[in-house]
């Protein structure tokens, strides 16, 4: 069989390898660089730049660890992107290196899909048609620019731009309190920029995944760090001046009460993500109202023979890098075992967002509960009850555990806390497996850990 794969990132290179492995010839398209958004102005690039400010908060607290002396830091940006650079150089090698070892053909270039198995694509050496017998479309997503707000990236930068910058803005204007408008936030912070969040909604991180609750803590985070958040408000305007940029805010959405002007340095766009689908409904793929991909239960588009994975099947799905994996996995085997399909499941897919302090979600919130139906009940547990938190110093945080009424099941696992991103693992487990808060606390947590406050929330529980 042969298999052609248009995108290289999280989905598509998980797709290809795991084809491989099983006998497949495998052609993957990429236009770009191997590990797609994740890798290069996504998951990995943020993550490295918020390494790089954990250290300097680290740094500003040392007396409080004990340490004397001169302890003042600053953020060298030509250093942090060089390192940031390096990372994902290093990582994109190792994607290189297993698509050799795999014999996975890698094709540079702009692909389009064609229709019955065909690709064409357009590269440097100029146009090549791949024949093949299944194709999986994991072409992603990029950032969603405003009409209103054009990105021109010197003041009006887009979320790449912003892992990028050489120096600091002495004012930084997130426009957008979702993930990555939230992550931008606290990295700037640390470096030393005076930061303004600009969010539309009502709270920070507006995502069904994530507990009203979570949002609140974050909001005084953000507060204690200096970080303004104007919430219920929208950029009208961006106009520039003196070296800077003069951003007008009003009320959203209603527009009732007088607008603002805020004087930045730079205005940091993050409000949201467009499809990578271009031509592909001329060739017979179904997409939504909003361009997204569909796909039924299997992951198959219109097209048979045809799936799509990641982002590019938008919102109504999970937009994460590990369901994309989960995902290709998923396309591979119903492509090789078309007699017995497999359902792509979304009950149980954690997340994890890499604010100041962490956060980690699995399962349903308690507004999700109550929209199902379902009689629940939740818990919360603070981090600084734990004997760990105490010692690390990190006193920020929950646990916030919700179960349904009576039997004790657990629905959702909602943490805030340092480390959050990695306790979350666990709980998605629990629920993976149809675990009660009984089982969870009847389960031996290592002492002193901050994963004692699972086990302390569950037996609030049990």
């Amino acid at each position: 069989m042969k298999l052609t794969i248009i995108g290289g990132g999280p989905g598509g290179y998980t797709a290809a390898f795991a084809a491989a492995k099983a006998g497949v010839e495998v052609t993957l398209v990429e236009r770009a660089h191997l590990g797609g958004t994740c890798l290069h102005t996504g998951c990995i690039p943020t993550k490295t730049l918020r390494s790089s400010a954990d250290a300097l908060d680290t740094v500003a607290r040392l007396r409080e660890f004990g340490i004397a002396g001169d302890c003042a830091a600053t953020p060298d940006m030509s250093a942090i992107v060089a390192r940031k650079r390096k990372v994902t150089a290093t990582l994109q090698t190792g994607l290189e290196k297993t698509a050799a070892q795999l014999k996975v053909r890698v094709v540079r270039g702009d692909a389009e899909f064609v229709g019955a198995g065909l690709v064409r694509v357009a590269s440097v050496d100029g146009s090549l048609e791949i024949a093949g017998d299944r194709v999986i479309l994991a072409t992603g997503s990029s950032p969603l620019e405003l009409p209103s707000l054009p990105v021109d990236h010197r003041l009006v930068l887009s979320s790449d731009d912003a892992l990028e910058l050489q120096t600091v803005p002495e004012h930084l204007v997130v426009v957008g309190g979702g993930v990555i408008g939230c992550e931008l936030a606290f990295i700037y912070r640390a470096f030393g920029a005076k930061v303004t969040v600009i969010e539309g909604q009502g709270r920070l991180l507006p995502l069904p995944s994530v507990d009203g609750e979570i949002s609140r803590l974050l909001l005084r985070e953000m507060k204690k760090k200096g970080i303004a958040v104007e919430l219920s408000h929208t950029v009208s305007r961006v106009t520039p001046c003196d070296g800077g940029a003069a951003v007008e805010i009003a009320p959203f959405p209603t527009g009732a009460g007088d607008s603002r002007v805020l004087n930045a340095s730079a205005v940091c766009v993050t409000v949201g993500r467009v499809p990578n689908t271009a031509g592909l409904a001329e060739a017979g793929i179904a997409l939504d109202q909003r361009g997204w991909i569909v796909v039924d239960d299997t992951l198959e588009t219109s097209v048979p023979g045809v799936y799509a994975i990641g982002d590019v099947t938008g919102p109504r799905r999970i937009m994460l890098a590990h369901m994309a994996a989960a995902e290709a996995h998923t396309a591979v085997h119903n492509i090789l075992h078309p007699e017995k399909k497999k359902v792509q499941s979304y009950t149980v897919v954690p997340s994890a967002i890499f604010t100041s302090p962490e956060i980690g979600d699995v399962g349903l919130t308690e507004e999700q509960a109550r929209e199902q139906g379902i009689a629940a009940r939740s818990v919360v547990f603070q981090f600084r009850e734990l004997g760990k938190a105490q010692a690390m110093g990190a006193l920020s945080g929950l646990f916030k555990i919700v179960a349904e009424e009576g039997t004790g099941k657990l629905l959702g696992v909602h943490i805030a806390g340092a480390h959050a991103s990695d306790l979350i693992a666990e709980a998605t487990f629990a629920l993976q497996k149809g675990c009660s808060a009984r089982d969870l606390f009847e389960t031996i947590h290592a002492h002193p850990t901050l994963s004692e406050g699972l086990y302390e929330a569950a037996g609030m529980l049990a």
